[in-house]
């Protein structure tokens, strides 16, 4: 169905719904590392829409300042991370476990994150620890794919195990490098591994310098609202030493927490 045909999604009255806030935003997320600049066309067949309405959006945007063109292209200028710095400000979340996250990362003299699920991907929505000149590390608001992090696997694995079968049957397990689990079955595995021994571990799955262990972060009523993780560099030192040193800080930092959340 076409974007300008489409109606108001499950539960949500047709009185309540603004359609063209949710096109703008669509046109928002075309973007990408693969799709960095567009023509109007472009954005219509990536969101489902008439190259006339998308170029009425894209120009929106510009007038907004949010889209810059030469006329023919249109690309997302800075004024984008607005939107995403505005939630970094004004969740919650993010302000109660910086403190947190500090003592983690003093206490094993790694960079401590929290992050959280979107669709398929994890999120880091806060940091805090040593800047490293290396890429095992990532910037606030980066977005990786659940699969291949720690945090992300530890996640999935604490889902319902209907979810995690439906998760498991419509997606495909990209490939990052040789020791990404690409198997289904292996990955079913893994996450029941994890989901029973309550922690993650992922070494050189995205990057072949990076080791990642995730703890789940749970409210005062239980419920897993994200994950704490260090992310280190392989180094020289062995995976069960580094489970050994930094493991029992995240654990402790997130039982801590639950109370506060």
């Amino acid at each position: 169905m076409n974007l300008d045909e489409k109606q108001p999604p499950a539960g949500l009255d047709k009185r309540d719904w603004i359609a063209g806030l949710e096109r703008g935003v669509s046109v928002i997320e075309a973007f990408d590392d693969a799709n960095a600049r567009m023509t109007a066309s472009q954005a219509g067949q990536r969101t489902g829409m008439t190259r006339t309405a998308a170029r009425r959006y894209l120009l929106t945007l510009q007038h907004m300042g949010y889209v810059a063109s030469d006329g023919k292209l249109f690309w997302l200028t800075p004024r984008v991370l607005r939107l995403g710095q505005s939630y970094l400000e004004s969740a919650r979340l993010p302000r109660i476990v910086q403190p947190f996250l500090q003592r983690v990362a003093a206490g094993t003299h790694e960079i401590a994150y929290l992050s959280v699920m979107d669709g398929d991907e994890v999120v880091y929505i806060a940091r805090n620890g040593p800047n490293r000149s290396m890429s095992t590390g990532y910037v606030l608001g980066a977005r990786v794919p659940a699969q291949v992090t720690a945090s992300g696997m530890l996640m999935l694995a604490m889902r319902s195990d209907e979810d995690q079968a439906t998760w498991l049957a419509t997606h495909e397990l990209a490939v990052f490098t040789q020791h990404t689990i690409s198997s289904k079955d292996r990955m079913r595995l893994e996450l029941a591994r994890i989901r029973a021994q309550g922690w993650a571990l992922s070494e050189q799955q995205l990057d072949l310098n990076s080791r990642g262990i995730a703890v789940p972060l749970r409210d005062r009523r239980g419920e897993l609202v994200g994950a704490l993780n260090i992310t280190m560099p392989m180094g020289h030192e062995s995976s069960e030493d580094a489970v050994a040193r930094v493991l029992p800080v995240l654990r402790e930092t997130a039982q801590a927490m639950r109370n506060l959340i």
